[in-house]
């Protein structure tokens, strides 16, 4: 893996340092620096005086984020030689395909069918490739989320209250606007905004989308029961339960002792492999398991549109008085898009992974604009940044190692302490994992494998629901906060950082986080579904505006940080930003094991030790 990182330089000593450079201050000129340098230096960090303005410089963030990243690209190509490439391109390929599928056939039953399977690979595949091949954050995974498939339903809801037959045009134009406002967005610099993005906004984002994911999980199995009957609904409970424990387990044994290392990672990076083929055929062994009829998934003609229909919208043939009524539909998919995705790419680059390369959030929109575009005249589910699974692929591809923590005796000698210590020591930042999966996902349109999907139970699309859910809300800051708020006082470790905050405020806390996703969750199950990208939006602007009136600076400095703090990921964002607090953990001593307690990551996984 490329060592070289982003040098830090004293910009007192620039020549003449414009209010516009976005290049980190040196004695020489940037154009006097060699391409080697400017690999390793070119980030920004002389922003005062221009950031304000830069709405009024248009494509500069574009240009800087190409600019910045292009000199690693062959390294992103070198790097991928290691197993952690292999392993990370199969369980994202079924981390990616099989929560895709959960979210298609809701779709497809609430839909008409018009999205269906062939839909949300084709939109996996697309969206997998282009990023992989052209993005700046390829590390970022991007295909179909539950948010979409909300979206995408609760606008069928409304249009089939006045004509359903124009859904496909509506829906089309609905991409082709949100695309122009990605790219406006992009062109000038809007995703500078994210950089205000901390844990309080998505840990609240995250709850909100593992709820959403087990709820579906839910209906997923109820459906079972009205269209198959109680026994059907039984078999399928079953199935989606133990399919659940089954990965949970496997992927569990990393952060245990048993057996060795190596075979651990293995059953660990490989968990969704076997669980999926072992569940899927569950369902078909022979007897009263076999003839009980449970739902399976609906397919067509390899490579085919669900419906009858060519793969191209006739976008053309819609009303104009319909074209501008889906403008504002298609500004509300742009915020869930801007949120949802740069979310996902701040995630995925967040500060416990030791990241090397930058990043560059302004151009990757602009090409989710171009995705946004194709798959809206395709009669795709739009695909975009998945919060979930993006950071899975970042940690699938990090090499861990586990140490004895070592603490003095209260006579000064020292003692080791038998419990593993698992530090990231760095990641496999390369383009090939998200490529291979995207060609797996094309090789899934064919018509064998579309059979193999079609003998798999839905049963373990519900299984897949409750893991992706359980996973966004396991990890989840609030539910560390909230367990901890609960716990027995003689257990609570005395270098704890919450107990720098009065219960009182950590309970005020994370009852404003709960609000913001109850209002979430409640939206989404009404017509007004629509409009929870407006909430989400609001997230940011509450923690910047209103949270600090109510807490003081020490406990927000405990209770929340940026999600991002890597200066190569920030540079893309124009640097980090002072919040009115002023968060810094060093004023206070907090040392990076709050990390470890209040976020649980550095993570352990299987076969992390001496990877």
């Amino acid at each position: 893996m490329d060592s070289t990182t982003p040098a830090s330089r004293d910009s007192d000593t620039a020549m003449d340092p414009s209010p516009y450079d976005e290049t980190q201050g040196s004695g020489d000129a940037l154009s006097q620096l060699t391409r080697q340098e400017t690999k390793a230096s070119y980030s920004y960090s002389n922003l005062q005086g221009w950031r304000r303005w830069r709405a009024l410089r248009p494509g500069r963030g574009i240009y800087h984020d190409i600019r910045r990243r292009l000199p690693y690209y062959w390294s992103d190509i070198s790097d991928a030689w290691t197993y952690r490439t292999i392993a990370s391109t199969v369980r994202m390929y079924f981390v990616n395909l099989l929560p895709a599928i959960a979210y298609t056939l809701d779709m497809y039953r609430r839909t008409g069918d018009f999205f269906g399977i062939n839909e949300a690979l084709f939109s996996s595949a697309l969206a997998a490739i282009v990023f992989s091949v052209l993005s700046c954050q390829p590390l970022t995974i991007v295909g179909v989320t539950g948010l979409i498939s909300l979206f995408n339903f609760t606008i069928y809801d409304i249009i089939s209250i006045y004509d359903v037959s124009i859904y496909p045009q509506f829906m089309a134009w609905t991409g082709i606007w949100a695309a122009i406002f990605h790219w406006l967005i992009a062109i000038f610099n809007g995703c500078d905004y994210m950089r205000y993005v901390t844990d309080f906004s998505s840990e609240s984002f995250g709850m909100y989308v593992g709820i959403i994911y087990i709820i579906k999980g839910v209906e997923e199995l109820v459906n079972e029961f009205d269209e198959y009957g109680s026994t059907a609904g039984y078999l399928a409970s079953l199935i989606a339960i133990l399919y659940f424990v089954s990965v949970y387990a496997l992927e569990k044994l990393g952060y245990g002792k048993i057996w060795s290392a190596g075979f651990r990672g293995m059953l660990a990076d490989y968990a969704y492999v076997f669980c999926t083929v072992f569940w899927g055929g569950f369902s078909h062994i022979p007897g009263r398991l076999q003839s009980t009829h449970v739902g399976r998934v609906p397919i067509t003609k390899a490579f085919s549109p669900t419906q009858p229909r060519s793969w191209l919208i006739d976008f053309w043939n819609l009303d104009v008085g319909w074209v501008f009524v889906a403008m504002p539909f298609g500004f509300l998919v742009m915020l869930l898009f801007y949120y949802d995705h740069n979310v996902s790419s701040i995630t995925a680059q967040a500060r416990q992974f030791p990241l090397k390369k930058p990043g560059g959030f302004h151009w990757d929109f602009c090409l989710l604009g171009c995705t946004t575009f194709v798959a809206a005249i395709l009669g795709l589910p739009m695909p975009n940044g998945l919060v979930p699974q993006a950071p899975v692929h970042t940690d699938s591809l990090t090499v861990y190692r586990t140490e004895l923590r070592v603490i003095p005796t209260a006579e000064g000698e020292s003692i080791e302490i038998r419990r593993p210590v698992v530090k990231a020591e760095a990641v496999v930042e390369q383009r090939i994992s998200h490529f291979l999966m995207g060609l797996a996902l094309v090789g899934t349109m064919t018509g064998p494998l579309l059979v193999v999907l079609h003998l798999m139970p839905a049963a373990v699309f519900a299984g897949v629901f409750f893991i992706v859910g359980w996973g966004s809300i396991e990890s989840n800051g609030i539910l560390y906060k909230f367990i901890y708020l609960q716990a027995e006082e003689r257990f609570i470790q005395r270098d704890e950082p919450l107990l720098q905050v009065q219960k009182r405020k950590i309970w005020l806390y994370i009852a404003i986080q709960f609000s913001t996703v109850a209002a979430c969750v409640a939206i989404s199950h009404t017509l007004a579904a629509v409009g929870f990208p407006v909430l989400i939006m609001l997230l940011i602007p509450l923690r910047i505006s209103v949270i600090p009136r109510w807490f003081t600076l020490k406990e927000l400095q405990v209770l929340d940080d940026f999600t991002a703090t890597n200066k190569i990921v920030l540079a893309s964002l124009g640097g980090k930003p002072v919040l009115p607090e002023h968060s810094t953990e060093e004023e206070w001593g907090l040392d990076r094991g709050k990390e470890e307690r209040r976020h649980g990551v550095p993570r352990q996984r299987a076969g992390s030790i001496h990877r």
